[in-house]
């Protein structure tokens, strides 16, 4: 039988190897200004509640989304540059990290007290969300296409909230399928439900379109509250299509 004693040693070890892992990452990720300071201290706390909650799979996951979205970030860069609509240099800020990543950490500790796969899926979607938007932001900023208003078609300079290209769209589709693949590969959602994480995350990312030609470009939401609500968006979707879905 194993004592409560060895529970505890082996949970704790847990923690320090999480605790561990997850601050060289997101010293990393600030050497690499992928994140400001508060960025790294948000995303050392994210990565830890995924990596203690979900396990290391979700950690992998985490850093898949970190270098698919930095290097979708770079993309480009001289012109967003002129354009106005690059990145700032020192990086993501603690309340980006926390938009876009927030929704999928509390899913995760969700999955972890419940013992429901079901979080696990709304994590993988929400997830799939994040790195489908930034990454259709970035790309599509990042070439000479006309961008469009995804509410009315109207052609609108780079950078405007809620502007669309098909080039960035379809990089978007890409991304999560991505996000979504890395989720199954690590074997946190069946190969199966990949369909779904990748559709809710694709939906929540034009969910994020519209409210930011609707409403964050009449400043009745900023943008991390329109990325807050896309992310929340994919995770809502992906647990009633699944649902909708027989197994």
């Amino acid at each position: 039988m194993i004592s409560s004693h060895n529970i505890a040693q082996s949970s704790l070890q847990s923690s320090i190897v999480a605790a561990s892992v997850t601050l060289v990452f997101a010293g990393l990720a600030r050497l690499l200004r992928g994140v400001s300071w508060s960025g790294a201290v948000a995303g050392a706390g994210v990565s830890f509640l995924l990596y203690r909650t979900a396990g290391l799979g979700a950690f992998i996951a985490l850093v898949s989304l970190f270098a698919l979205t930095l290097s979708a970030t770079k993309v480009g860069y001289a012109r967003k540059q002129r354009l106005g609509t690059a990145e700032r240099g020192e990086g993501r800020r603690a309340s980006q990290i926390l938009a876009n990543l927030g929704v999928a950490t509390v899913a995760a500790v969700i999955s972890k007290i419940s013992q429901n796969p079901l979080f696990l899926l709304a994590t993988a979607a929400a997830m799939a969300e994040a790195a489908a938007d930034t990454t259709s932001s970035e790309i599509g900023q990042a070439g000479c296409e006309p961008v469009r208003l995804i509410t009315n078609f109207e052609e609108v300079p780079a950078g405007t909230d809620g502007g669309v290209t098909i080039t960035g769209i379809l990089a978007g589709v890409a991304a999560a399928v991505l996000m979504s693949s890395v989720f199954a590969l690590v074997e946190l959602i069946p190969a199966k439900a990949v369909p779904v994480a990748t559709l809710a995350g694709v939906l929540g990312m034009l969910i994020d379109s519209v409210l930011g030609a609707s409403l964050e470009r009449r400043k009745m939401m900023n943008n991390d509250a329109v990325n807050l609500f896309g992310t929340l968006s994919a995770a809502l979707i992906a647990t009633l299509l699944r649902a909708l879905i027989p197994s």
